[in-house]
């Protein structure tokens, strides 16, 4: 039965998931609807996926020649289940940190089911971080959940309106919002996905 409140959603909690391995999020490879928007940047692009886990889009992304490519997680056995499949990844690209602590600057983010992990109460935070992250021109993309938002969680839900709304309330950091109907992804969530992207103004 689910809690009837959010969990403490820190390190512990997630640090926990991966030693029991209940890893709902973890699909066992690199979403192609991910990186589909982000294969034709170029390779020099500073790129940072928070939330990263196994960081399966973040090896992709090496694979394909970024040399700029970063990874960020609260737990250290998902880096230490990364490096097991990937030795040859820089070190110091996988990070060991609260989100909110990071500093960087970078030319893509990418989102990758950071967001519905998050308490719901931070999520103005969380648009504020991504654009102190993010340059000038810089963009926020990838996926976020389309199914309501409650207290059982995670994954937390959201709206269409609530997406536009915690973006387009900034117009002095943020550009346009692109916020469509997914019709690209694994199979056990088409339907109940948004692609995004936004630029940082």
């Amino acid at each position: 039965m689910p809690n009837s409140h959010p969990p403490e959603l820190d390190g512990t909690y997630w640090s926990q998931r991966y030693l029991m391995n209940t890893l709902g999020w973890d699909i066992g490879y690199a979403n192609p609807a991910l990186l589909a928007p982000l294969e034709s940047l170029d390779r020099s692009a500073r790129i940072l996926v928070p939330g990263a886990g196994r960081a399966w889009e973040v090896e992709q992304l090496f694979r394909w020649g970024f040399q700029q490519v970063y990874a960020l997680d609260v737990a250290p056995e998902a880096r230490a289940a990364f490096f097991e499949r990937v030795p040859d990844f820089p070190e110091e690209h996988y990070l060991i940190g609260d989100f909110f602590d990071h500093r960087g600057t970078y030319d893509r983010i990418v989102e990758q089911t950071f967001f519905c992990a998050l308490r719901p109460d931070l999520r103005g935070d969380y648009a504020a971080k991504m654009g102190e992250l993010l340059r000038p021109g810089g963009i926020l993309s990838g996926l976020l959940f389309d199914f309501p938002l409650d207290e059982h969680g995670p994954p937390f839900g959201g709206s269409s309106e609530e997406y536009r709304s915690l973006f387009e309330s900034h117009p002095e950091r943020w550009g346009a919002l692109k916020l469509e109907k997914a019709t690209e992804g694994i199979p056990q969530r088409l339907g109940r996905e948004f692609r995004f992207e936004v630029v940082r103004i």
